[in-house]
């Protein structure tokens, strides 16, 4: 797991067989800037040549925070520091846990809705007008129902892109279920289940593992993680949870300034972001990012790095507080 102190890009343009390539990469270091820099030019100056040899690559490295990201370690603000633990402020502003060994394990009730809100809300929509029009032999019908089924549909998607849960009892029990099913085949290991707003946390007491380990993909498909997540977990190197609560569930409306919150960003556009950080902390105060619920399995057996994350953890969630979570 790497999430650096300090990020730059370099840059080089030159030409190769009459054309012009112009070659961007990032580069990070724990040290210095001027390192963060050194690295940088010598990432590009490596892509470089191999596109010039030939090779199909992307000329410009996308700057992006920890979804999507191929690899690049993790470019969000540090927080704070705990041994090898690292809190870092996410893309909407959330403060989240990177541990690199302690496996966390996501478990949404309902698939996150991954294309766009407007799309999912349009096919209902256009299949209503379709049957309501038929229906009342008249267009206006026909519009009436497309307009309300599309209201109804976009709020449906909307929640669904945010990872809100439906209500329905019935993903709640399979996740529930699958979690049994888990502890039953592997007795020797020791979770911890939270509540979060739209499912449920489990976290590895045990042992510690590493994001690449078949054991790690054997839980992840058993109990039916997120697959971004697991994916994510894979190309960082580490596993992750949010310590705070998602913005839009506390009241504040607006992104994290400036747009794209992505870290670094300019010296100039800092108040900016500081301002909206503390507004945010404040209505965060009064909410918890999830609640303990149970420990199953070995409770006996208990790894010391992992009671050092879950003592963090637990206390920066507020998991035990009876605060509302969010």
């Amino acid at each position: 797991m790497i999430v650096p102190q300090f990020w730059a890009e370099g840059r080089i343009q030159e030409h190769v067989a009459g054309k012009q390539i112009t070659v961007r990469r990032y580069g990070w270091s724990d040290e210095s800037p001027v390192a963060a820099q050194a690295h940088a030019d010598q990432r590009t100056r490596e892509a470089f040549e191999r596109i010039a040899a030939g090779e199909q690559l992307n000329r410009r490295e996308r700057k992006l925070a920890y979804n999507g990201a191929e690899g690049v370690p993790i470019r969000e603000e540090i927080v704070e520091r705990q041994g090898d633990t690292v809190i870092t402020r996410n893309s909407y502003g959330a403060r989240c846990l990177n541990t690199p060994d302690v496996l966390f394990v996501d478990i949404d009730f309902d698939e996150p809705l991954r294309g766009s809100v407007f799309g999912f809300a349009l096919v209902p929509a256009l299949i209503a007008g379709i049957v309501g029009g038929w229906t009342a032999r008249t267009w206006l019908g026909g519009l009436i129902a497309a307009i309300v089924v599309f209201a109804v549909a976009y709020r449906i998607g909307l929640a669904r892109k945010r990872g809100e849960a439906s209500g329905n009892p019935a993903p709640e029990k399979r996740a529930a279920e699958r979690i049994g099913r888990f502890v039953h085949q592997h007795p020797d290991w020791h979770l911890r289940i939270y509540r979060t707003p739209a499912g449920l946390r489990v976290l590895a007491m045990h042992d510690v593992f590493s994001p690449a380990d078949m054991a790690v993909a054997d839980c992840f498909h058993a109990l039916g993680v997120d697959k971004v997540y697991a994916r994510m977990c894979r190309n960082q190197n580490c596993f992750r949870a949010r310590l705070s609560a998602k913005p839009w569930r506390i009241g504040i409306g607006e992104h994290l300034r400036p747009r794209p919150g992505v870290w670094p960003v300019s010296p100039e556009k800092l108040p900016l972001r500081d301002a909206w950080v503390a507004r945010y902390e404040k209505a965060a105060e009064g909410h918890a990012a999830c609640q303990y619920l149970e420990s199953a399995g070995n409770s006996a057996r208990v790894h010391p790095n992992a009671l050092a994350v879950q003592e963090l953890h637990d206390e920066r969630t507020r998991a035990h507080s009876g605060l509302p979570i969010a």
